[in-house]
């Protein structure tokens, strides 16, 4: 049980965080305006995976990412944003297929995503991925590489791995019924993945796609039920609820100021990987977790300048 007082203790590694999943271009529109009529885009570095491995990588820790992107020039171009930031490409697979793009309008909410998929699904389980993760404490991936093959069975093999070697399994169930095939039952495989994990995060829309409307209290029962070992329920303005099923905690939100919501679970996501790895407890990472989402929010993007965990914990005096 992962207790929230206490900290998780991790092997002496060369990598701290594996994030595997989508990489792709994310074209957010210059206005709030959901019809998409007469709206600008601007093109951003994107993927839930790719943002948290940027985003810890700024923060203060060793991360990868293990994608796949097209042989194109969107594909380059996010080589080149991960290079810039010193984060080893090796990990990233070229394939014939396009580099996959989401299209979201500017939103002080959720995000509603238009997809375009093609090579991201296309990741494939080697040796060379097999090495990254080996090398690292954390493997995080999301609910995109799960919904298509064969991404599905590179994401099968790792928790194989990881589960033999001790490395510490957190999951994204952003389930979405749009990444799934017709005729596929992505909920019922997103529900059997929960018991194999041992962190979730569900924002409160990720929980009513997969088990309709509820109270986060109970909706955080259902992912114990299924086998999460510790789960984190964003709710927006509302803050974050976690419980392990012994203990709960509530964190309020900091967020002052809101420009654009895309990617501010990523940012979440990336506080608390930062601070469990830095040796705080899962008590104070939720906090801190919260205080770099509240930051995110501030900019436009997924990814923004962020400082250091450091400087985040001290400007929101945590």
């Amino acid at each position: 049980m992962f207790k929230l007082d206490e900290r998780i203790e991790f092997q002496p590694k060369n990598n701290h965080i594996l994030t595997v999943g989508e990489l792709l271009v994310d074209m957010i529109s210059d206005k709030y305006d959901e019809s998409v009529g007469n709206t600008v885009f601007h093109k951003f570095f994107g993927g839930s995976p790719a943002n948290i491995a940027m985003n810890t990588k700024k923060l203060g820790i060793q991360s990868l990412i293990a994608s796949a992107v097209g042989n194109d020039g969107f594909g380059t171009y996010l080589r080149n944003h991960l290079s810039e930031e010193n984060i080893d490409t090796a990990y990233v697979q070229e394939v014939e297929q396009s580099t996959s793009m989401v299209v979201v309008t500017k939103s002080k909410k959720t995000p509603i995503p238009i997809f375009y998929r093609a090579a991201d699904y296309q990741l494939e389980y080697n040796m060379n991925l097999e090495k990254a993760l080996l090398n690292s404490n954390i493997i995080h991936f999301s609910n995109w590489p799960i919904s298509m093959n064969p991404a599905r069975e590179t994401i099968e093999k790792i928790i194989k791995t990881a589960k033999e070697n001790q490395i510490l399994i957190c999951f994204d169930p952003n389930y979405h019924p749009k990444l799934w095939g017709q005729g596929e039952d992505g909920i019922a495989y997103t529900q059997s993945i929960i018991s194999t994990v041992d962190i979730i995060k569900p924002s409160e829309d990720d929980a009513e796609r997969l088990f309709r409307r509820d109270c986060p209290e109970k909706q955080i029962e259902k992912f114990l039920d299924l086998g999460a070992k510790l789960v984190i329920m964003t709710l927006g303005k509302d803050g974050v609820i976690v419980s392990n099923g012994e203990e709960t905690m509530r964190c309020p939100s900091f967020a002052k100021e809101i420009v654009d919501a895309t990617g501010a679970g990523d940012a979440f996501w990336s506080g608390f990987y930062s601070a469990i790895v830095k040796g705080y407890t899962i008590r104070e990472s939720v906090k801190l977790g919260s205080a770099v989402s509240a930051f995110k929010l501030q900019y436009m993007g997924a990814v923004v300048d962020l400082p250091s965990l450091e400087q985040i914990k001290e400007q929101y005096q945590l």
